[in-house]
C-alpha cells in the first residue's frame, strides 16, 4: 500500500496544481476583457485630442510652418515586453520584430538607444545584438501608466536634447482574437508629416471653430503631450492585453497537460490498489485454508 499512498499524493499534488492553473486562465481571460475596454474608451479620447490639434492647427499663427521629413535616420526604440513569466513566447516574439525592424532601417546594435518596457525582453534583445540603455519596470494597471509615460518621454526628451535620435518607435505585442497576438510597430516621435499635413487640411464637423486663449505654442506642446500619451497608452494596454493572452495560452496548455496528468496518475493508483486489495484477499484465503488444513 506505500506505492498507492506515494500515488495519492502525487494526484492530490496534481489536482491543486490544475486547480491554481484554471484560476490563472481566468484571471487572465478577465484582464483581456479589461484591457480591450480601456482601449475601446481611448478611441473617443484619441477622436477628442484630434479634433484639438485640428482646430489649433486651422488657427496657427503667420510664420509658423507644419513639420517635414526627419534629415536622418536615427532611430531611438521603446519595447514593450513583460516582467512576469509564465506568457509563452511573447517576449521572445516581440524582440525578434524589434531587432528585425531596427535593422531594416540600419540601426546599428550600440549606437543608437533602446529603453525596454519589462526586464524579460532585455536578454532577447541583447542577444541579437542590441543594446539596451534603459529599462523601466511594466506597470501591473493602466492606473499606473502615467508614471511609465513620464519617464519614456524624460528619456526621449534627452535622447531629442543630445541629438541622438531622429524619430522614436515603439514595439509591442497587440491582441488579435481570443489567445492570440501579434507584434506592432508604431512611429511616437516625430509625427507623420502627412498626417499632420491631412489633420490641417480636414473639413470640420461644424460651422465654427473653438476659440482658445492660452498661447498658441504652449496649447500646441501640449496637445502633442496629450497624442504621444494617447499612443503610448493604447501602445501598454494592447501589450498587457497580449500578455495576458499569451499566458492564456500556456494556461490552456498547462490544463491539458495537467488533466492528462492526473487521468494517468488516477489510472496507476486504482492500479495499484487493486493489486494491492487483491494481494490482501489472498493473504487472507491462503491463510484460511492453510487453518482449514490444520484443523
Amino acid at each position: 500500500m506505500e506505492k498507492a499512498a506515494e500515488l495519492k499524493r502525487k494526484l492530490e499534488s496534481a489536482e491543486d496544481l490544475n486547480t491554481v492553473v484554471r484560476t490563472m486562465k481566468v484571471l487572465a481571460a478577465v484582464n483581456i476583457r479589461q484591457y480591450e475596454r480601456a482601449v475601446e474608451s481611448l478611441d473617443h479620447y484619441n477622436r477628442t485630442v484630434e479634433l484639438a490639434l485640428q482646430a489649433a492647427l486651422r488657427q496657427r499663427p503667420e510664420g509658423v510652418q507644419l513639420p517635414g521629413a526627419p534629415e536622418g535616420s536615427r532611430t531611438g526604440a521603446v519595447v514593450f515586453g513583460s516582467d512576469q513569466g509564465m506568457c509563452g513566447q511573447f517576449n521572445e516574439q516581440v524582440a525578434a520584430f524589434a531587432v528585425e525592424k531596427l535593422n531594416e532601417r540600419g540601426a546599428p546594435g550600440d549606437g543608437e538607444p533602446v529603453l525596454a518596457v519589462g526586464g524579460r525582453v532585455i536578454p532577447r534583445l541583447e542577444e541579437a545584438g542590441k543594446k539596451v540603455e534603459v529599462q523601466i519596470s511594466f506597470p501591473r494597471s493602466l492606473d499606473k501608466v502615467a508614471a511609465s509615460f513620464e519617464e519614456i518621454l524624460h528619456e526621449m526628451d534627452r535622447w531629442l536634447t543630445r541629438g541622438r535620435v531622429d524619430r522614436v518607435v515603439l514595439f509591442h505585442n497587440r491582441p488579435l482574437s481570443g489567445s492570440s497576438y501579434e507584434p506592432a510597430m508604431n512611429d511616437l516621435l516625430p509625427d507623420d508629416p502627412g498626417w499632420v499635413r491631412e489633420l490641417a487640411g480636414r473639413q470640420w464637423p461644424s460651422r465654427s471653430l473653438p476659440l482658445f486663449t492660452m498661447e498658441w505654442h504652449g496649447l500646441f506642446s501640449s496637445l502633442l503631450r496629450q497624442y504621444f500619451f494617447v499612443v503610448l497608452y493604447r501602445a501598454f494596454a494592447h501589450s498587457l492585453a497580449s500578455e495576458n493572452a499569451a499566458r492564456l495560452a500556456a494556461m490552456q496548455a498547462a490544463e491539458r497537460n495537467t488533466e492528462e496528468h492526473i487521468e494517468e496518475l488516477t489510472a496507476l493508483y486504482h492500479h495499484e490498489r487493486q493489486g494491492a486489495i487483491t494481494a490482501e484477499l489472498l493473504d487472507i484465503v491462503a491463510g484460511f485454508e492453510t487453518l482449514v488444513a490444520r484443523a
